[in-house]
Formats: structure tokens, sequence, C-alpha cells
């Protein structure tokens, strides 16, 4: 059953409007605001409220800072309610400066026994990654140097033109770089339009999509170089249940060609995660900041879930802080009852008539308890997500409001005559 179809998403294209980052929008009794997700260039996680409750939903983000991005950033506003993603579980991710180092010393041994490397990666995100340190990485060794490095996805050589328009996005350390050149320009890198291109005679890195080796071009390579044992493939990040990338990982013998034939598989395949996604000491510490009352776990598969509600429970089972951690189905209800809080602020001459004892007290608009049993009487106004208590006389200059008065006179007949009226 599809959630939606192709003219859905037409349908959605002419209502896309840019939003910028911490910018607070209200459509419809709905207000959001934006915030940096550090996942890929511009992905942003947004904080919604509605009627008082605040729901935060982080998408794919990542706590830890790259090459190029930024992490994830921590709202100052507390959420009732986390969605955040589970797509590691409880897994930890290698630490950075280590998985760059293995990453470039496996690219160069590959290389230096003569054979290709092929490196599956989605267009947008680790792609660019990736290139950052291998042209930096030819850079310090001149020995690589006629060792051509190619980048083949023509989704990929237009996100580059958007990497190489927005640095003012990314970290200090791209920033600061791009006074000087633009780190994005690659100086040992070129784009392949296609394999009809590519002049396949002698060592060489090619990063190809898609990054699980489905179809199109990576999958191409990887069946023309898995026969060889000097090639290797390296496999940088996340791979779904059925796709040839996981499979190769469990190193079988042989594999099925698109064409359905079958191959040995003597290359050497290799994996390192560079996936921007958090992986359990980042969601612990997001979760530990924020403190929720109300996680949901989604964006994983149910065993990683499962594993990852499990450890919070365990995490806060003698502590003071018991959110509740739901892990639902797709399309599955999660039901949630909450007691907000409305606050009013009083304007005008009826705040005039309070004491300061009265207002420090609390009255109408302080926090719970103070100010209890104190009687106001006024015209309530909802201004947005905002409550106002004021006079009616005071509507016009605070409220921009104006009042009016009704006169109504009532009309009676009357069959008898005068004298009884009178007397009666």
């Amino acid at each position: 059953n599809m959630l939606y179809t192709d003219r859905d998403l037409e349908a959605c294209m002419s209502k896309i409007e840019t939003v910028n980052f911490h910018q607070e929008i209200e459509a419809e009794g709905v207000r959001f605001t934006a915030y940096n997700a550090g996942h890929v260039l511009g992905a942003a996680m947004f904080m919604i409220e509605v009627a008082g409750v605040k729901l935060l939903y982080t998408g794919d983000y990542s706590r830890e800072e790259d090459r190029h991005l930024m992490a994830a950033e921590v709202p100052s506003a507390k959420p009732d309610i986390l969605m955040v993603e589970a797509t590691y579980g409880v897994q930890i991710h290698e630490p950075r400066l280590q998985r760059e180092a293995r990453f470039t010393s496996t690219v160069h041994g590959i290389v230096s026994r003569g054979g290709r490397c092929l490196i599956p990666v989605f267009a947008l995100g680790r792609a660019q990654e990736l290139l950052l340190i291998l042209d930096e990485y030819w850079e310090a060794h001149p020995e690589l140097h006629s060792i051509p490095i190619y980048y083949a996805s023509s989704l990929a050589k237009k996100c580059m033109a958007v990497y190489q328009t927005y640095v003012n996005m990314m970290n200090d350390r791209i920033r600061e770089q791009f006074h000087v050149s633009n780190p994005f320009v690659f100086k040992h890198i070129s784009h392949l339009k296609s394999i009809e291109h590519f002049d396949d005679i002698g060592p060489s890195v090619v990063m190809a999509s898609p990054g699980m080796l489905q179809s199109g071009l990576s999958r191409e390579l990887f069946e023309i170089w898995c026969t060889d044992r000097r090639n290797g493939c390296l496999i940088p990040g996340y791979c779904v249940e059925g796709t040839l990338a996981k499979t190769v990982l469990s190193e079988p013998k042989t594999v099925t060609s698109m064409a359905g034939n079958t191959l040995d598989l003597k290359m050497s395949v290799h994996y390192m995660s560079f996936s921007a996604h958090c992986d359990f000491p980042q969601t612990s510490e997001f979760i530990d900041t924020l403190r929720p009352p109300q996680i949901v776990l989604v964006h994983g598969d149910e065993t990683q879930m499962r594993r990852l509600r499990e450890a919070l429970l365990r995490t806060y089972e003698q502590s003071t802080y018991c959110p509740e951690v739901h892990m639902p189905a797709n399309v599955q209800t999660v039901e949630m009852k909450f007691r907000g809080e409305k606050m009013a602020k009083i304007y005008g001459s009826l705040a005039s008539t309070l004491t300061a004892d009265e207002l420090a007290a609390g009255g109408v608009g302080a926090g719970a308890g103070a100010g209890a049993g104190m009687l106001v009487s006024g015209v309530l106004v909802k201004k947005g997500f905002n409550h106002q208590i004021m006079r009616a006389e005071d509507l016009e200059e605070f409220a921009d409001l104006t009042t009016s008065v009704v006169t109504q006179r009532q009309v009676v007949r009357y069959g008898g005559t005068l004298a009884l009226l009178h007397y009666h």
C-alpha cells in the first residue's frame, strides 16, 4: 500500500518554500523552527509546536563534526516529544581520525599492488567527505600522483556545484580553507561521465553510485573488477539487507551478475562506516541533554530499535528521569496525552490596578501555583500562540480590536387599556 504517488510528489513541488535555520514559521496553528542536523549539507531537524506541545523531529542527524560539516546542534527549547532516528541502534562508530587513517591506508594498499579500488557511494553526503580525504592524502603522497581518482555520478557533479557555492554553511575548517582556495575544486580528482569515457589501463580509484551496488556504474565496475584479486571494493556506509553491497560483506566465493551469470569474487572487500548517522553514545548524550518525557524511535530495523529502546530504559531505570520510549511500526499510530498550561499576560489599565505584591506573587501568567486563587476579570485575547487579558476599553490600543455598543429595543404587542398598564 503506497502512502503517496508520483502525482502527489509533483503536486508538492510548487508548494516548496525555503527557510533558514532558526527561522520561526507559523502556519494554521502550527509553529516550527529548523535546526542544523549535520547529516548532509542543508539537513535540518524541526521543532514543531502545536497547542503548546513541542515535538523535535531529528530526521537523519549526526552529532559528530566531520571534514566539512558541523555537528547537529542541540535546540535551546526542551521538547515534550523527541522523534529520533535509530539507524545504528546500540552500535558505536570507530573514532573519526582512526577511521580516516584506515580508509586511506586501505586505498593506498590496493592501488600499490596494481589494483583498481571501487568505492560505491551515494551522490550526496559521504561522497564529498571521502573526496576531501582522498584529495588531501594524494597531495601528501607524490608517489600516488600518477594514479587517477574519479567520481562517476552526474548527480554527484550537480551536488558538487552546490557544495562549492554554500561553503559558508560548513564548519570552521572549510571556511578558513576557503580563504586560500575552494576545497571542493579538487587537484587530483576528475569527473567520469560514463564507463565509455573510462580508460581502464591500470591502477585507479573510482567513486561511483549507487552506494549499495544495486545497478548503475558502481555495479558495472564491480562485475568487471571482482574476478581480479589485485582489485578491491571499499564500502563506506550503511547497507540494506538484500542488496549486493550487504551480500559481499560476508565474502561469498561467487556473486550473481545482473545478467544472471555466476562470477568468482576474488577482489578484497572492506567495510568502514563513514555514515553520517548517530551511534549509541551520540544518541544517548543527545537524549540526556534534552530529557524529553516521550521518545519515539524511527528509521531503523526492528532489531536495532528494540536494542536501543532496551538500552535507554536500562540507562534511566534508577534515575528520576524516566521517559516513555516508543518504537512504532510503519503507519502505526502512537497516542500521547498532555496537560498543557496556558499563560496569559495582563495589559493596560488592568495591569496597573494590580499591586506590586500581587505581581510578585505571580498573578495571571506566572508559574504553576504562584498567585493561586487570585481572580482577575477582563477580556481574554488569543493572538497566535500568545494569550492576553485586558479591559474592554484597552482592546483597541493593545489588541488592534475595536469595541461597539449594540442598543436593542424590544416591541411587545398589548391589547389592554392604558389605565390597566399604568397601574399594573
